[in-house]
Formats: C-alpha cells, structure tokens, sequence
C-alpha cells in the first residue's frame, strides 16, 4: 500500500512519468500504470474460494434420514455418531469425510428443520410447519344470512391451505377446525404459529410469557405440536397465513356460502381444498400437493385416539327443566327441574347431561344473546300424564297438520295411549316415520293406537311381516291352530291305575 501511496503521489503531485517512476521503483511499466491511474481505494472483500465438500454426494441421504427423523420419538432419532456409521457402512462408494465434519452437518442440519428461535419467523418456512387464523365471512345457514368465522390452516412450505368454517370464535372453534384438519392429513405439523388468540391464550405476563387456556394446552400436548405465538401486536408476522385468509374468503366463499349443516359442509371443504392444490407454487415451478407431500413427511403422526374437545359447565335447571347458558335458554327435561346438571359445550352443539353424566338431550350451539331453543321429546312423557295441557303447548303447534287433527278428536284415555305411543315411534325412530304410520293407519280405515302400533311395526321391523298373514287370519278365523294333546295321555291313564 506505500508502494501505491507513492507512485500515485510522484505522478500526480509531482508530475514525473510513468517511465521515470517505474525505472525508479523498479516495478514493471503496468504496474505503475495502474496504480498511477487508480480512482477506489475502497476495501474489497475477498471472495472466498468455493471448494466442494466431501459431503456433497451424501447430503440428500442425511437429509432424508433426518426428515424421517421428525416422524419418531426423541431416543430412536438419529445421532451424528450413528449417522457417520451408516454412510460408512451403506454408502462407502461415494461417502469419504471424517466423523467431526458429519457431526457439524448434522447439528446445523437439525436446527434448520427444528428451529430454535422464538418470537419472529423465520424467512425460509421449513417443511412440516403451519400458521393458524380467522377472518370474517358472511354464509347462509338454512335459509338464513349470518356473520361467521374461517380458521385456516396454511402451510408456508408447500402453499397449502385448509380453511373451515364456524359461528364462533369460543376455544371449540378453532380446536375442532384444527382436529378434523389433522384427521383429514392424517398427520398433525409440528410446529404451528399463532396470534395471541383468546381461544388459546388466556394472558400475557412478564417478559411475555404467555398463559394458555387449560383446553388448549392439553390439546397440543395430545398432539405433540409446539405452539408459538406472535409478538403482541404483531400478527403480520404469520403473514402467509393472513394471505391465505384472504385468498380463501375470495375463491372458496363468493358469493356467500349456503348449506343446511355445517359440518357437512366442512367437510366438503377439503374436497374443495385438494382441488385447489393441483395449481403451481408462485415460486417453486411445482404443484403445491407435490410440494405437500414433503411437508407430510415433515409432521408428526397422528395420535391414535382423537382429542375430545368440549367445556363441561354445572347448572341447575329452573321449574321448567330449562337452563341458562351464555346468555341463551336451552332445554332439558321437566324430570330434572330444581336439580343440577350439566352442559358440555362443543363447537356446533351443546350436550345437556343428568347428575349421573347421562345425556338427556342435544342442541344446535346457539350464538348470540336472548335465544331459546326448545326440543319437546324428553317432555312427551309428561304430557302424557297430563294430556288435556296438550293444546297450550308449543308442542302441539310444532306437531305436523294430521297428528293435530288426530289427537283433537279423541278422548282423555286415547289421547294418553296415543302420546304414549307418539313418544314410543319419535325416541327409536323420527316424526316423519311417526306421520307415515298415522296415514297409513287412517287411510285402512282404522285409528285406533293398536292399528298405528301394527303399522310402526311392520314398517321398521321387517321380520314382523312374517307373522301378518297369522295375524290375518286370526281375524278372520275362529280357530287357527289345533295343539295334539294325545302326548298328554300317558298321564290320564297313569290315573287309572291307581
């Protein structure tokens, strides 16, 4: 560097030539040349030299091993060590390095696919990782228009999504969402990135250390995934998945879905998910369920029995056997009127429970605020012994046009029969079966409970139409069957004797 300082200084502060410099410095014409003429004396860094490893050959086989690694237990995973004896003895042919360089790959490899930092994600998604979010949709509902919720499950890797639709956004939602999309992968991610969603976290303390709902931590523990979450106040950080949110509210919900049940029509949605993963990765040249089968490989597999997901709450039922829950009305049965019960919560029902755990009845979950919801089944018994209170129920009105008519006709004693009966046909089978009886009965000619019996039976037990053309002809025929009693002389004339 003074060499340089000082060609450039006598050429250019002292105006000598090129070729009185170089005789006096005794370096060669271009060189001086050069240095005289040099403008950037910035600092160059060095490239370094590329020289190919000798594990070259045989990193795509470490590769392998190590993601088949993540679908094992901790202690039968693979160690540099053992790692090091397999190439040696598997691959001699093209493997040649020493243990230490093996060991260095291995543990760089394996903090690449598992991840050691928190808080932040990383710009290169790993295999077998997913984020987790909700976005608003408006759906149609058995006619009706409403606000509801998509979770959905992105996989930053390979592209794909699984979006499902709920009316909530309780801790049922988005563990029920995310079950039944473990059951449709058969496999669960192993890493899974969250907002700090009330459903999962119930607060933030000191150094954001964060407290998890108990539902939701015995739920990841069942499935073995880490969750982590965002910074407070920082969701853009799981931005794949708010992309997904948004792409999945425009191709898969406009215009505003319709259906009748909403589990069905989840259900439908994976169809409609797998579909969607036979376009092209926007980067990767590949189809994303290409790419998926790679993140598959990546996750842990799915435990053999699924997570029951629900909130058991205590209430007492009020003198109607009714109970209040989440600012709605729900109803039991007038045989546990005062008593407590229980309510199990889930995502799309709640299930009402007896002192003993028995279940009494389900109900479609309701969201919202000042709702009742009534099924009259497990009071059927008790109208039964009060049958004249039959007219100024809301049961009556909800019963379909021919059993109204029938019942207004008959007597106090035939009217108890009947309910009897009506509650019979409605537990083991339904009121459309119920109705068809009752027209099949009245359109014979008769109407009496026994005549409605034969026709239930006949219609839902098909063995019972062996015995018809019996019973028919005992209607018609005095005498049917003639029993031979001769077996029964042997005792007459053991009589005699004596």
């Amino acid at each position: 560097m003074i060499q340089r300082y000082h060609i450039k200084h006598q050429s250019f502060h002292k105006g000598k030539s090129l070729r009185s410099i170089a005789e006096e410095t005794g370096h060669d014409f271009r060189t001086v040349k050069e240095y005289a003429e040099e403008s950037d004396f910035n600092e160059k860094a060095k490239p370094k030299r590329g020289r190919p490893s000798k594990l070259d050959p045989v990193k795509p086989i470490i590769d392998t091993w190590l993601i088949e690694d993540m679908n094992r237990p901790v202690k039968q995973r693979h160690t540099g060590t053992r790692i090091y004896e397999r190439l040696r003895n598997e691959h001699g042919d093209i493997f040649d390095a020493c243990e230490r360089t093996v060991r260095a790959y291995v543990a760089a490899k394996k903090k690449e696919l598992y991840g050691e930092k928190e808080g932040f994600l990383p710009l290169e998604h790993p295999p077998g990782e997913a984020q987790v979010d909700f976005g608003e949709i408006f759906m149609i509902e058995q006619g009706k228009k409403l606000k509801g919720y998509e979770l959905v499950l992105s996989l930053p890797y390979s592209n794909a999504g699984y979006p499902q639709v709920f009316r909530g956004q309780n801790q049922e939602c988005p563990l029920t969402g995310l079950r039944d999309i473990f059951e449709h992968l058969k496999h669960v991610p192993r890493v899974i990135w969250f907002d700090n969603l009330s459903a999962a976290v119930a607060g933030i303390g000191d150094r954001e250390n964060r407290k998890l709902v108990d539902q939701f931590y015995r739920f990841a523990l069942h499935y073995g995934f880490k969750a982590q979450f965002c910074n407070p106040g920082k969701g853009h950080e799981k931005g794949h998945v708010e992309n997904k949110v948004g792409y999945s509210r425009r191709n898969f919900f406009v215009p505003e879905p319709a259906f009748d049940d909403i589990q069905a029509f989840n259900h439908g949605l994976f169809a409609v998910a797998e579909k969607d993963h036979r376009r092209k990765h926007y980067s990767k040249g590949l189809e994303i369920s290409e790419l998926l089968n790679k993140d598959l490989a990546a996750m842990l597999p799915l435990p053999a029995k699924p997570f029951e997901i629900g909130r058991t709450e205590k209430q007492v039922a009020n003198k109607y056997g009714k109970v209040r829950c989440e600012g709605n009305i729900y109803s039991a049965s007038p045989q546990v009127a005062g008593k407590e019960i229980y309510i199990k919560l889930r995502a799309h029902q709640i299930e009402i429970l007896n002192e003993q755990y028995q279940l009494i009845v389900t109900h479609k979950r309701l969201y919202g605020q000042g709702q009742e919801v009534m099924d009259w089944l497990p009071y059927l018994s008790t109208l039964a012994k009060r049958p004249n209170a039959l007219k100024y129920t809301g049961f009556y009105h909800e019963l379909p046009d021919p059993w109204q008519e029938y019942l207004a006709d008959l007597t106090y004693e035939e009217k108890k029969k009947s309910l009897h009966l009506l509650f019979r046909m409605i537990t083991e089978t339904d009121m459309d079966t119920a109705t068809i009886c009752l027209l099949e009965t009245m359109d014979s000619g008769k109407a009496d409970t026994d005549s409605i019996l034969l026709s239930y039976r006949r219609l839902t037990e098909p063995t019972f139409n062996d015995f018809l053309p019996l019973i028919s002809a005992g209607i018609n025929s005095p005498a049917i069957f003639t029993p031979d009693l001769t077996c029964y002389d042997v005792f007459l004339k053991a009589g005699e004797n004596k």
